[in-house]
Parts: C-alpha cells; structure tokens; sequence
C-alpha cells in the first residue's frame, strides 16, 4: 500500500462524506503502521458535526519535525457521476472517484514519500475527517491532541488542490479570513394603507446594506488582494402585498485579508446596523482569522522541489478559499501544496495518474531537503 495509485483508489473506495470515521481511516491506519508510524486514532462529537474521526501519525524523534495535514473526509457526490463515486476507475490517464484531487491523492501521495525517505528527524500526519463541513471537531481537536502530548511540528505542510492550470504552477503560503454576519430587523405588522399603526422593517434594512455596501476595506497589499464584503441573502418572507411585515433579514460574508480581524470587522457592521435600526440583532461567525507565511526558508525549500521534479517556478499565492491552514498557522509555518484543482467538488473528479507519481516524487525531495 506504499504505491501512491494502489493506496489511493483503496481510500476512494471508502465513502467517507463529511463527518467521516471508519473504514477510510482503518486504509489509511494500514498503509502507515508497516512504513514506522506510531498511529493515533480518536473520535470526538456529536451529531449533527459529529462524531468526527482523526487520526495523528508520528515516525522518528528530533527535529526537525515535518507534518503533513489533510483530509479524508469528502463533500456530497451528487447524481450523475459516469462511474460510481466510490468505485475508482482508471479510464485513459485519470483516476476518477470523489475525493481524488481533494484531497485523498495528496494523503496518498505524502505516503508513499515517506516511504522513500529515511534519516533523523520526525514525520507526523494529522489527518482529520472534519474538514468539508463546519470543521469543529477536526484540526483544532488534533491540535489540542498534539498539546497534550507535547507535539510541535517546525513547519507542516498541507496537501489541498492548490495548482491551477499544471501540477507545480501555485502553491498558498497564506489565506484570506471569512467571516459571515446574520443581521435581523425587527418591525411591527401592519396594513399598508394604515403605516401609521406599523413600522415597515425593510427600509431601516436597506439603508444600512446601502452604507455597508459603500464600505471599502482596503486596497489589498503585497501578498492579499483587497478585502470585500458582498451581501448573500435578503429575506422577508412576506407573502402579502397588502401587509407591512413585521421582520426583516440579511446575511453577509466578508473574506478579509491580514489587515483586519473578524470580530473587528463583526463589531464594525454591528454599528453602521444598529445606527439604522436600534433593536436588531446582528449575529457575526468568524470562520477563520487571515494568515500568511512570508516566503523564507519553507516556501524556498518546496518551490525548489517543486522545481527539481517538473521544471516549474510555483507562483507563491493567498487566493481562493479557507483551509484548515487556518488553524495550523498558529502552530507553526504553513504552506499548502496540492494536485490540480479543475475538478475539485465536480462531477467525475479525476487526477492524472502520472501526477500522482510527480506529486510523489515532489514530496519525497522536499522531505530530505527539510532533513538535510
């Protein structure tokens, strides 16, 4: 199970749609015990998050110390697939199966390097079954796991689908921060023809939304592009065209960048809301804090593999959306690098066969450039 194609069409093979436990990680637990890890398997809660499986993989002792995230767990496949989702078929050049860009290839990937890799230092995966979903009893259980045990990587590496166009062409040394405000406005019902005897919700609404949607965070910096707030949902249930409703609702999502915090930015919208209309209730989720990994001496070393294996320059990126680098970057140096994202989340997901055997190959330099 050290074959990078035959390891991951075993863990395809196991339906493991978010949150994920079992069978998924019993192939995973499989393939690491006979390469030296130490294997650490747990479960924590409860639906409907839950119960999440993860797992916490260590190999050798000293530093440096290499870790390696991901996850098992994969969203939906939905209807109309060519070949079942969970029956990995190579056709032509590619492996199809939900999961195999995101992210069950690179977890096969990094495997089957470490196999090819032997000398001082530790190993660790820390793989979670909780990423595709609200991400509450995954990495941040395994960081907590790691604490008590007194474990601390010096860089990890994250395998999500981050090139483009080719294997090789991007790699994400940080991430945007997100978070999504809930703003509710009460009124007070009424008949349209007496607005006296009401208080029509919508307009206090719409002028805040207006001043909101003015607001220009920022015009991005070296490494982030600007920080934006674009509005989701508009609700007011309103069935009647006779009848003043008695609330009304909007929701917001804002990806900022390292110049802002998400409370700040919850607390922010808070205000501009509550200068329109007093009693609402504004109900702000921050999902994760913006980050960034300033190129050093980690980017230097992967883009130097990355480089080695395919004659690439990765291009060093902080777009698209939140991982669960997110997390990791309070732990330690946070780089992510991956397969090719076209078909992430698609019907018939496919990897290239070969680039399963490049991202491989990619792996196992970049370990023994970080061992020396």
């Amino acid at each position: 199970m050290s074959d990078v194609l035959a390891l991951t069409q075993a863990l395809l093979a196991c339906e493991s749609v978010t949150p994920a436990r079992g069978p998924v990680f019993d192939v995973l637990e499989a393939a690491l015990r006979p390469l030296g890890f130490q294997v650490d398997r747990f479960v924590v809660g409860e639906a409907p998050d839950g119960p999440v499986e993860n797992l916490l993989a260590l190999r050798g002792s000293g530093g440096p110390h290499i870790a390696f995230a991901g996850h098992l767990d994969v969203v939906p496949p939905g209807p109309g697939w060519t070949s079942g989702a969970f029956e990995p078929e190579v056709r032509g050049d590619l492996l199809y199966g939900r999961g195999a860009v995101d992210m069950k290839g690179a977890i096969a990937a990094f495997v089957a390097a470490t196999a090819q890799v032997e000398g001082p230092g530790t190993i660790s995966l820390l793989i979670t079954g909780d990423e595709e979903g609200p991400a509450l009893y995954g990495t941040r259980a395994l960081i907590d796991r790691m604490a008590g045990r007194g474990i601390r990587p010096d860089a990890c590496l994250v395998g999500e689908p981050t090139s483009a166009a080719r294997l090789g062409d991007m790699m994400k040394i940080g991430r945007r921060g997100s978070v999504n405000i809930w703003i509710d406005v009460p009124g007070r019902q009424g008949h349209v023809a007496y607005p006296h005897l009401a208080d029509n919700p919508i307009p206090r609404l719409v002028a805040a939304l207006a001043e909101i949607d003015a607001i220009v965070l920022d015009e991005g910096t070296d490494w982030f592009q600007p920080s934006n707030i674009e509005v989701t949902d508009i609700t007011v249930g309103n069935p009647s065209t006779n009848v003043i409703p008695a609330s009304a609702s909007a929701r917001l999502s804002i990806r900022f960048n390292d110049l802002h915090r998400g409370e700040e930015l919850g607390a922010r919208i808070a205000a501009i809301v509550h200068r329109h209309a007093p009693e609402a209730i504004v109900t702000p989720k921050v999902s994760g804090e913006a980050f960034l990994t300033e190129p050093g001496a980690l980017s230097a070393t992967l883009a130097a593999s990355i480089e080695a294996c395919t004659g690439i320059t990765p291009e060093l990126s902080t777009t698209g959306g939140t991982s669960d680098a997110r997390f990791l970057a309070a732990v330690c140096p946070v780089i992510e690098f991956g397969l090719v994202n076209a078909t992430m989340h698609k019907l018939d997901e496919a990897v290239a066969v070969s680039d399963l055997r490049a991202l491989t190959a990619i792996y196992a330099d970049f370990l023994r450039r970080s061992f020396g």
